[in-house]
């Protein structure tokens, strides 16, 4: 994790203290994408929520842009907000466009690949709050 310093914005910790959050998601999206790219698989993200038992994840993805196969310590959500996406699920590849939301669960193996550019809204509801990560490194 990088130091204080070296980071793109505030830690999520400080950044999302309130008990009451309203988020502009088409902003979020504009800072994302102007921020600097520190990510060399192609994506960049930021946390928007981080609850015990929910987290919301802005992540922006290059053309081509792929996410290794991974699982997740809950159920989670993959909102496309823009782009197209394929989800690589055990039951074959998942094609997702603007306003459709993949929901899949625990454990489930799955990887992302950015068809275009693209920004997804990704939910993670860990079953386990005390030993579940952050779902994607937050700069």
């Amino acid at each position: 994790m990088p130091d204080t310093e070296d980071r793109l914005r505030p830690p999520p910790a400080a950044r999302l203290a309130a008990p009451v959050q309203l988020l502009d998601l088409a902003g979020a999206q504009r800072q994302l994408r102007a921020e600097p790219h520190l990510d060399t698989n192609g994506y960049r993200a930021v946390t928007l929520v981080h609850r015990e038992t929910l987290r919301v994840v802005l992540i922006a993805f290059d053309a081509g842009a792929k996410m290794r196969e991974h699982d997740a310590p809950g159920p989670v959500t993959l909102h496309v907000l823009r782009g197209a996406l394929r989800v690589g699920t055990p039951d074959g590849p998942v094609e997702l466009r603007p306003g459709q939301l993949l929901a899949l669960d625990t454990g489930l193996a799955h990887d992302v690949e950015a068809l275009e550019e693209s920004d997804l809204l990704l939910g993670v509801h860990p079953l386990d709050p005390s030993s579940a990560p952050s779902p994607v490194r937050d700069a």
